[in-house]
């Protein structure tokens, strides 16, 4: 699969409403009409009214939107859960304000029982599949339970596009365990984890720098033997330093095209850096379609299970 693909899967389902959060910026209004053409999105452009439409002068799609100034006592992020809260929208678009403006607003009134974390999916030229890294802008420095629940739900995304049994690497500096290297304990217990059942449906080895983990040339010139070696389907890092650095990185030096997601919420966020291009937001947008739609589809299963299992007790 690729970044078309999902795209073409996104097309194929009914465009999300979705609140985008301070849509005062050029790149992000630019994103806003191309998902909008796409089918993907119906946008509701939440900031001061006056300042979008002076961005939006020449573009006469984003004029004909629905646009929504926060009331006095809110903020814009406060704005646009409100807006969920109310069924008037079902997903956030980060737009131009910081993720931790927005995260403030979505995890004091969008939380649930599972831990939110992010997942970017990257295209990249230099490598034959999608790459999922995680996590790049939501967890600091998360420990072990944390570390195991941002596997799964990548794990959760990657099933969802196909990848029937994700190969997880749990990164480090090296791809021995040292007590002084926390990252290479946590990444061996990760992989003991996942053998034991504690982590379903992936493969996660660990600790694995990045090297070998990407290349099974390099694993393999270090005498590591690796299912997950130059196969790899998810990158773990070990806090968000290493995967901001990491992904701007293949974002800029590889050129490649990095769609970012936010899990674990109430509802999917689109969540992508202030300087990323309009192509890295729309395929954003259409993974929180995909991931919206069958969140709906699961949701509507169990409880038609659960009815029908009231019934049969009835009967």
């Amino acid at each position: 699969m690729c970044l078309n693909d999902v795209l073409a899967l996104a097309r194929g389902l009914p465009p999300l409403s979705v609140a985008v959060v301070e849509a005062k910026e050029r790149f992000v209004l630019e994103s806003v009409v191309e998902a909008t053409r796409a089918g993907i999105i119906e946008p509701i452009l939440i900031g001061n009214i006056e300042r979008i439409s002076e961005v939006a002068a020449d573009l006469p799609e984003v004029m004909a939107m629905p646009m929504l100034s926060p009331e006095p006592h809110e903020t814009v992020a406060d704005c646009g859960v409100r807006l969920v809260l109310e069924g008037r929208a079902q997903t956030l678009m980060k737009g131009w304000l910081h993720t931790d403006e927005l995260m403030h607003a979505v995890l004091k009134r969008l939380r649930t029982d599972r831990r939110m974390s992010h997942v970017f999916v990257a295209e990249l030229a230099t490598y034959p599949k999608l790459l999922l890294i995680t996590d790049a802008a939501i967890n600091i420095s998360p420990d072990l339970t944390a570390k195991a629940a941002i596997v799964n739900n990548a794990v959760w995304l990657a099933r969802l596009l196909g990848i029937e049994r994700p190969k997880v690497a749990a990164l480090s500096a090296i791809e021995l365990v040292k007590q002084t290297i926390p990252s290479s304990l946590d990444a061996a217990c990760l992989s003991k984890m996942a053998e034991r059942g504690q982590i379903l449906h992936a493969i996660v080895d660990g600790p694995l720098a990045f090297d070998n983990a990407i290349s099974r040339e390099a694993a393999e010139m270090k005498g590591i033997v690796s299912q997950v070696a130059g196969d790899v389907d998810i990158l773990l890092v070990p806090d968000l330093d290493a995967g901001n650095i990491l992904a701007k990185n293949l974002e800029y030096l590889s050129h490649a095209t990095l769609a970012g997601i936010v899990l674990g919420a109430r509802v999917p966020i689109i969540l992508s850096s202030r300087s990323d291009p309009p192509r890295a937001r729309l395929v954003s947008a259409a993974l929180a379609n995909l991931v919206w739609h069958r969140s709906v589809k699961v949701k509507t299963t169990a409880k038609q299970t659960s009815l029908n299992n009231e019934t049969d007790i009835g009967d």
